[in-house]
């Protein structure tokens, strides 16, 4: 993993490499999940994984306890007590050449050469997001059921900034929250930006400036598509070094929301008035 992503590559304020675990322990079946939680935890132990690769560190701000009183705590204890490691590959694979980004630009249907958005100082091929074109020029709306259909489902929808009909080609996109890069796909020229966890006044003052057409995502959803990719490079990379192992991508669906009030039966809403 420290070979497919460095962890030299990772923003100062990140938390990545192994979390939990005996770097001697034999390892023979990997668990690729988004987040640490314990639906994950769940799905590694009853499947006997020896490592979960998550994408999200488990404590990125840091701790003075990893006691079983809190959610967190109960990860490790439990991990722990199942002879589970942990290992996260956070920013460092955001950056990758290929990263969680180019997974993301394939699963919404980008094609051809990926570029970096924001590329990495001294790497030109390394950085945040990427940048491609769709096969065919299509209309906002078209890509956008585009991209909902290669995302992983969740409860929401995806939002849309921008005319329905206006037409695009030129994609940029970012997994995970990406209002940091608006300016960047601005000052790209591309014709629409998918992204994650978009905020009212950026969004809004993207758009007041004529930036690009704005898809918003679920954040869970965004960073998904890179599992598979990193847990094929991974078997390939072993296989190569003459150890097999297997890897599983979790079927847990984390993301934060749950459901959406247009998904509500009658019975949900009665009692509200």
């Amino acid at each position: 993993m420290e070979t497919l992503y460095d962890p030299s590559w990772a923003e100062p304020w990140d938390a990545v490499g192994l979390v939990c675990g005996d770097p001697g322990q034999p390892v023979r079946k990997v668990l690729f999940a988004v987040d640490p939680v314990a639906a994950v935890v769940d799905e590694a132990l009853d499947w006997g994984a020896d490592l979960v690769i998550t994408h999200h560190p488990l404590y990125l701000r840091g701790t003075t306890s990893v006691a079983a009183t809190t959610a967190k705590g109960r990860v490790v204890h439990r991990l722990i007590s199942g002879g589970v490691a942990l290992y996260a590959a956070h920013t460092n694979a955001d950056v990758a050449d290929p990263g969680v980004s180019d997974a993301l630009a394939r699963a919404v249907g980008v094609t051809g050469p990926l570029r970096p958005l924001q590329p990495s100082a001294g790497e030109p091929r390394r950085g945040l997001g990427r940048i491609g074109d769709l096969a065919a020029p299509m209309s906002l709306r078209a890509f956008a059921n585009l991209a909902a259909a290669g995302l992983p489902r969740t409860a929401g929808p995806l939002r849309v900034a921008g005319d329905p009909e206006r037409p695009v080609r030129t994609v940029a996109v970012c997994g995970g929250a990406g209002d940091s890069l608006l300016g960047a796909a601005r000052a790209a020229g591309v014709d629409v930006y998918l992204t994650a966890d978009l905020r009212h006044h950026p969004a809004g003052e993207h758009m007041e400036e004529d930036g690009p057409a704005l898809v918003d995502a679920s954040h869970w959803a965004t960073e998904w598509p890179w599992l598979p990719d990193a847990a094929r490079r991974l078997t390939t990379a072993a296989a190569a070094a003459g150890i097999t192992v297997e890897a599983r991508v979790s079927a847990a669906v984390t993301d934060a929301w749950t459901a959406t009030t247009s998904t509500w039966t009658p019975e949900h809403l009665e009692g509200l008035g």
